[in-house]
């Protein structure tokens, strides 16, 4: 099995309609759906994301949540905590290089998921440029959000009426990302045809 880990951004734009969110075994390769407890941590420093996201806490979503978080031995943390390090001093030495194209630096709690997985083995799903362009520099396994929706939809865990809903709730929040919008009509072009002209 393949570990996929959902940043804090991936795990709010699915798990609401997507259920369950983790545990989730799919596609040919074992794809299982993952958190870890910074997702938690982020949610519940945040005003805003609590405001926006007020089903975060609910029973359901909190209880899957505990239940299949991915958990690391103490070698293990040791040595994300290690890669962590590496990939935040590369990503200061020329911090430039990942803010071009409206992007922010990956931060240190960004360099820990990449590290995560890179320790791991794993995948991580996320819709931040700059984490994919740190990953792209050390060859870690990322996916674009899209990306994990259209394998859920090859594996049949979601299908076209869903995929709809997820988009137009993402609209109606304003948190579509530019990248799945240009997924909307390529990748997912049966569900919403060509872009209109």
């Amino acid at each position: 099995m393949t570990l996929v880990l959902l940043d804090t951004n991936a795990y709010l734009r699915l798990a609401k309609r997507v259920r369950p969110a983790v545990g989730v075994v799919f596609g040919q390769k074992g794809y299982v759906l993952t958190i870890h407890k910074s997702i938690e941590d982020e949610v519940h420093r945040s005003a805003r994301l609590k405001s926006l996201y007020p089903w975060f806490d609910g029973q359901e979503f909190a209880k899957e949540r505990i239940a299949k978080q991915i958990r690391l031995s103490a070698d293990e943390k040791a040595s994300v905590q290690a890669a962590q390090s590496v990939l935040y001093g590369w990503v200061l030495s020329d911090p430039s290089r990942y803010t071009s194209g409206g992007r922010s630096p990956p931060g240190p709690t960004d360099c820990w998921l990449l590290a995560l997985v890179q320790v791991k083995s794993a995948i991580v799903v996320t819709d931040d440029l700059g984490m994919h362009a740190l990953a792209g520099d050390f060859n870690i396994a990322i996916w674009h959000g899209y990306e994990l929706l259209d394998k859920l939809r090859s594996a049949k865990v979601v299908d076209g009426p869903l995929i709809r809903e997820i988009f137009e709730a993402l609209e109606t929040n304003g948190d579509l990302p530019r990248s799945w919008l240009e997924a909307k009509h390529s990748i997912f072009l049966k569900i919403f045809g060509p872009r209109p002209k």
